[in-house]
């Protein structure tokens, strides 16, 4: 289902809950949220607070119970399962807190798996992928494993495999959580860069309020519901 709108996200009475050993737990209660193109917003709270299950339900990792998403006038609450991995494949950048590198692929292969799912030839999808490895700083270890790099490096990589695709939304899930104060600096200079200078729209789940001075927006969840922070 097509939906005309003035942000690239936009979020209306979202609601999740889960149940577990005969109890029901309301993760998020309603959430109304929109998200400029071209922004880059900061979603902090406790830890229990919904933040992640709001980030996959944006990034159409997860289901809601009820309300919907809109992704670039797309209401990806509204799509089958085929349609939403499709869709997913296309229009999502994800960055983990552990950054999910498979270890036995080099960095460049790691860059070029999402590319797998497009009809570039494979001297496309490489040439992409280290067009990309570029981007993040290390194209001198395209060659090299992730047990052979640094927590720094391995984000970075991540990183480049969630530019590669060029995708209209990325999501970043605590990605300096695991990284040094120093590497978490480089992280979060270069998630700025590709914000300003690629103009990428980014949603950052961080519990840091050092990183959350990064985005231009925050917004604050806490027992399922959500707030803009002054």
């Amino acid at each position: 289902m097509t939906v005309t709108g003035n942000g690239l996200v936009t979020v209306s009475g979202l609601k999740k809950t889960f149940h577990r050993g005969g109890f029901e737990i309301k993760v998020l209660d309603g959430i109304e949220l929109d998200i400029p193109r071209g922004a880059f917003l900061a979603l902090m709270g406790p830890s229990g607070s919904g933040k992640t299950t709001l980030l996959n339900l944006i990034a159409g990792l997860d289901r809601p119970t009820a309300g919907r998403v809109v992704v670039d006038g797309v209401e990806i609450t509204a799509l089958g399962e085929r349609q939403l991995t499709a869709w997913r494949a296309r229009h999502i950048g994800f960055i983990f807190q552990l950054y999910h590198l498979i270890p036995v692929l080099t960095a460049l292969e790691n860059v070029e798996l999402p590319l797998k799912l497009t009809p570039l030839s494979k001297r496309e999808r490489r040439e992409h992928a280290r067009t990309a490895l570029e981007v993040v700083g290390l194209a001198d270890r395209a060659d090299h494993y992730p047990r052979q790099l640094s927590g720094g490096q391995e984000q970075r990589v991540a990183i480049a495999r969630a530019v590669v695709t060029d995708p209209t939304l990325i999501v970043a899930d605590e990605p300096t959580g695991d990284l040094d104060a120093q590497s978490a600096e480089e992280i979060l200079v270069l998630l700025g860069r590709l914000h300003h200078e690629f103009q990428k729209t980014i949603v950052m789940v961080t519990h840091d309020p050092r990183a959350a001075a990064r985005a231009e927006l925050t917004r604050r969840l806490e027992k399922g519901v959500i707030s803009a922070l002054p």
